[in-house]
């Protein structure tokens, strides 16, 4: 192995504590993971992956979009295991969901890989948004760390891309924008201070 395939691994590492951290939190019932969102990050990146493999995408890079579907899906089943860590679904929330799932549709009936894989992140960019709402209007229901350690993994996968093409790339770059937005989500309190909100408890 290489130096870019150890990066690969290391990614994997960081990310798999983060999404362990948001677990655990989860499950004690301290954060809220938006169902709709989790249920789509982990549908839409694993669909992502089996048209990745099947367009001969680079095995290693593909590794960091199979665990951007594996570890959400963990996550979604553990917030059964407490009913503290259910955050209540709005019509926004469905209606993102839903989106994110006519993305999916479209997907089924084209031969495109590289459009598949396209439509595949804008049903994942979609199934964000709730997430990213709700982390702006309620940071304290999410678990940082995990954010932090998904900015940090994605960013180590990059130079393991053998060749700059949607099939190896296109999730990578999209989960570098989101992770790095959500992080300023989460981190609103501290980075903005001075702006308050309605929903900001004092």
């Amino acid at each position: 192995m290489n130096y870019t395939h150890w990066l690969v691994i290391l990614s994997a590492i960081i990310s798999i504590a983060g999404s362990y951290a948001y677990l655990r939190d989860t499950i004690k019932g301290k954060t809220q993971p938006n169902r709709v969102t989790w249920s789509m990050w982990a549908f839409a990146p694993l669909l992502g992956t089996i048209v990745a493999i099947s367009a001969n995408a680079d095995m290693w890079a593909t590794v960091r979009t199979f665990l951007a579907g594996f570890l959400p899906l963990i996550i979604f089943f553990g917030s059964f295991f407490n009913k503290k860590s259910y955050w209540k679904l709005t019509f926004f929330d469905l209606a993102c969901g839903a989106t994110s799932l006519v993305a999916i549709f479209v997907w089924l009936i084209i031969s495109s890989p590289k459009m598949a894989i396209l439509l595949l992140v804008i049903a994942d960019g979609f199934a964000a948004l709730p997430t990213l709402r709700k982390a702006w209007l309620k940071p304290e229901t999410e678990t940082k760390i995990t954010y932090a350690a998904g900015f940090l993994g994605v960013v180590l996968i990059l130079p393991s891309i053998p060749v700059w093409n949607i099939e190896n790339s296109a999730f990578q770059i999209y989960l570098l924008i989101v992770n790095f937005i959500l992080l300023i989500a989460v981190f609103r309190k501290w980075l903005f201070p001075n702006l308050k909100l309605k929903t900001d408890v004092d």
